[in-house]
């Protein structure tokens, strides 16, 4: 019995590179994106590139002396139309720069912010100058106004501004630190506001009246 030799298998060949399956593009990476939650915004780092908001509230050399701006009462007013009620609103304000100036200001408008600007012009238009001495008054005085009446009374450095209401708005505009007030008469505030105005604007000091007294009188 004769035996056939057996051949080897034959080793596989392998499949051309062209034949393999194309890989999978692979999903770009997403880059986080970056927030900036500093109080500054807006440029490298975290800062500001234009500071100009910034500088915009500051005070400017050369802007002149800071205005006191004080709103003393706001009215508002009623009018009855055919298709229901109308309101208005009027301000009194008072302006000062804390050294002997100050104005009072009256505005009526359809809105409060209007009314309250209104009136602000007003008493920058209506500046007057007030004699003090330091940081009080020189002598007592009454101010009278319609049916408002004030009496003012110079105190010694500590006592403070006793006053309250129109008052001490105007005494506060005005650089009044201590003084001594009362007010007698009426509660309205545009006649206790101009009261008290009054009351400034008598204030005389030595010097002042030592010119007075020393012009010569006509016989």
């Amino acid at each position: 019995m004769s035996t056939e030799p057996t051949s080897a298998p034959a080793p596989e060949t392998a499949a051309p590179a062209s034949a393999a399956p194309a890989a999978a593009p692979s999903a770009p990476t997403r880059q986080p994106r970056q927030f900036n939650r500093g109080p500054n915004r807006g440029g490298p780092g975290g800062q500001r590139r234009d500071n100009r908001r910034d500088n915009r509230d500051k005070p400017q050399e050369g802007d002149g002396p800071q205005m006191i701006e004080k709103v003393v009462f706001i009215n508002r007013c009623a009018k009855v139309v055919k298709g229901g009620r109308r309101f208005s609103f009027a301000a009194l304000a008072v302006v000062g720069d804390g050294k002997g100036k100050l104005g009072i200001g009256y505005g009526k408008a359809n809105e409060v912010p209007d009314a309250i600007k209104k009136s602000t012009a007003h008493a920058h238009k209506h500046m007057v100058t007030v004699k003090l001495k330091g940081d009080t008054i020189p002598h007592d005085v009454l101010g009278e106004y319609d049916g408002g009446k004030v009496l003012l009374r110079p105190a010694t450095t500590g006592t403070g501004l006793i006053a309250g209401g129109g008052v001490r708005a105007v005494l506060e505009a005005a650089g009044v630190k201590n003084v001594l007030t009362k007010s007698m008469g009426s509660n309205n505030h545009i006649a206790v506001v101009h009261a008290t105005l009054n009351g400034l604007l008598q204030l005389r000091l030595k010097d002042d009246v030592t010119a007075l007294r020393a012009k010569p009188t006509n016989a």
